[in-house]
């Protein structure tokens, strides 16, 4: 057990045939309880049954804290606003990894090794060759993070602090190298290479929209609003794809590996496509003229998913997307862009928070309801919004992984079900079967 958790009492759990069973009660530092089950099958024959596993604490972790109740985000115990306000995507990054914020040497040296490792082994553009240009981009994501690491086959054999830190900013490095690689391949322009004087997000927006005879240079408003989203995404508890990450790690895969697990866990349209479900909701409603009251009678009539409300976690406004709401504002305003979604998206919410069927369900926005519309802003097709998600997700994927291999407690993930198939019956021959 972590030293951030201990055990206060028991609680105890009678069973309809008389018996009961006695259950360690843990505290976290937040002051959570949690009920131990992990012997209740030993002691009972009883397991817990907990479909999409949303009252279930799989781990104990030190990394991220929310109270869904409170609208509170905090990494390693500083405050999500803060970070978003005074930090840098790399400098929140470490502080995910590794339990603090850095020190200006250690920030220096990690930087130093994104640098190092910021270029991919020429023999893997051979690699994007193999898919065809309308490939969805977290497949070759996914499949390309899996191929990088065949390059590296020290990162495979993690035996110490210095290996782990080699692999973890090679991985935080070439996954963004690798996503800018794959949306030039898919439209057909050559891959840019990564310049050594650029920080972590400048570079990417260069190998992104740069051209051999065109270099790109992005306004500082761009690179901050882009930094926010990666520092807002970076990490998020135990979601689906970091559980997923774990899960993986328990079985003791290697780091490339378990993340390029959590990259197809993302991928679906309710964790890492979310943002891209509310952009073609917003535009549905511009292109088919959908007036506002009539668009929110379908939702109460669940005709219509409201995408970007709400969220698993959240029965309060989601202080991600309140930060995001105001750097999307400050990004059109620079570009001077007049995007009709993001109107569309302020009178939703306006509409919304006063609306009784959404305040009594205490769907509020969430990160997705604006993260979409910075990306759109900054010039970055949709189908790539996933993509910027996993590479902000990176760190705390890493973090997991670390802190799951340095459990001393650590075991392979192995969940129960309840079988509901048929009893036990004989094997029919298929000359007998109707």
């Amino acid at each position: 057990m972590s030293q951030t958790s201990q055990k206060t009492e028991t609680a105890k759990l009678s069973l309809p045939d008389g018996r009961s069973v006695d259950l360690p009660v843990f505290v976290g530092s937040e002051h959570e309880p949690g009920v131990d089950v992990t012997e209740l099958r030993s002691q009972s024959g009883y397991i817990a049954l907990d479909p999409g596993l949303r009252n279930t604490g799989s781990c104990i972790s030190a990394i991220t804290y929310i109270d869904g109740e409170k609208g509170i985000l905090r990494y390693r115990g500083v405050p999500i606003e803060q970070l978003a306000e005074h930090s840098t995507f790399v400098e929140t990054a470490m502080l995910l990894i590794y339990g603090e914020l850095p020190t200006q040497e250690r920030l220096l040296r990690f930087r130093g090794l994104l640098t190092q490792h910021e270029m991919i082994h020429e023999g893997l553009r051979n690699h994007y060759d193999g898919f065809p240009a309308n490939a969805p981009p977290m497949a070759i994501l996914s499949a390309m993070i899996n191929a990088v690491s065949c390059y590296h086959p020290d990162v495979l054999q993690m035996e110490d602090e210095s290996t782990f830190e080699s692999a973890a900013a090679r991985l935080m490095s070439k996954v963004r190298t690798i996503a800018a690689a794959s949306y030039k391949t898919s439209i057909g322009q050559p891959i840019i290479y990564p310049r050594p004087e650029y920080n972590y997000v400048r570079n990417f927006l260069h190998m992104m929209f740069s051209r051999p005879y065109k270099e790109y240079d992005a306004p500082a408003e761009v690179i901050r609003a882009l930094q926010l989203f990666l520092i807002l995404h970076a990490d998020h508890e135990q979601n689906c794809s970091t559980s997923t990450v774990r899960m993986v790690a328990s079985s003791r895969a290697n780091l490339f590996a378990s993340c390029a697990a959590g990259v197809c866990a993302l991928w679906g349209w309710r964790h890492g496509g979310a943002n891209t479900a509310v952009i073609q909701m917003l535009e549905r409603i511009h292109n088919e003229k959908i007036p506002m009251p009539e668009f929110l009678d379908r939702v109460r009539k669940k005709q219509q998913k409201m995408m970007g409300f709400g969220h698993a976690v959240y029965k309060n406004y989601d202080p991600r997307a309140e930060i995001l709401k105001a750097a999307a504002e400050r990004v059109m305003n620079v570009l001077k862009i007049s995007d009709p979604l993001l109107d569309i998206a302020r009178q939703l919410e306006e509409v919304a928070l006063r609306d009784s069927y959404f305040v009594e369900r205490k769907l509020y926005p969430n990160v997705d309801f604006y993260s979409g519309i910075i990306l759109r802003a900054i010039g970055l097709p949709v189908a790539m919004f996933p993509v910027m998600f996993a590479i902000g997700r990176m760190p705390g994927w890493i973090a997991h992984f670390r802190e799951q291999h340095n459990d001393p407690d650590d075991r392979i993930f192995r969940p129960r079900q309840i079988y509901t198939g048929p009893a036990e019956r004989p094997y029919v021959p298929i000359e007998q079967r109707a």
